[in-house]
């Protein structure tokens, strides 16, 4: 809503406003984009312009769901699902991640998964083996050594500082 009111308020015609994109019918002037962008970052909201950086956001996007929201078993590796949702080869996505980010699309999977990790130790609703089932792990042992790569502290170790 606080986005279509500032259209209207700045008179933008729109067609569509959807979480993460708006498509506006006319141009937009340097200086009414400028107003905009300034207007919509004092609601916390930021303006992307460039069209890398909105597909970045994207796949980070749709990482984060996918670890942190979704509670469905996933029926295909983690390349073709962020390829199916949004709607470009997983190379290209990969490469262009890569080249932004400096990391790449695993390491960053990796480092949500174990930071969810975390959150479930902390929450002590469920055991080691059950976040590893959570977290589509092959095993406790990945989980283990991913989760010790990372934070340098086994799960274990980890769940006994934070108690």
């Amino acid at each position: 809503m606080l986005v279509k009111e500032e259209l209207k308020k700045m008179g933008l015609h729109f067609v569509k406003v959807d979480i993460g994109t708006i498509q506006i019918l006319e141009d937009i002037p340097t200086e009414k984009r400028k107003q905009l962008k300034e207007n919509l970052l004092k609601s916390g909201l930021e303006l992307l312009d460039d069209k890398k950086q909105i597909l970045i956001d994207k796949i980070k996007t749709v990482i984060i769901e996918m670890i942190h929201f979704t509670e469905i078993e996933p029926v295909e590796n983690y390349s073709d699902y962020i390829s199916k949702k949004i709607g470009k080869d997983y190379n290209y996505l990969s490469d262009m991640f890569s080249e932004v980010n400096g990391v790449t699309i695993q390491q960053f999977i990796i480092t949500h998964k174990i930071e969810r990790t975390k959150e479930l130790i902390l929450y002590d609703e469920l055991n080691i083996t059950e976040i590893a089932q959570k977290l589509h792990y092959s095993s406790v042992a990945h989980l283990s050594n991913q989760f010790k790569k990372v934070t340098g502290l086994t799960p274990s170790f980890f769940k006994k500082l934070k108690m």
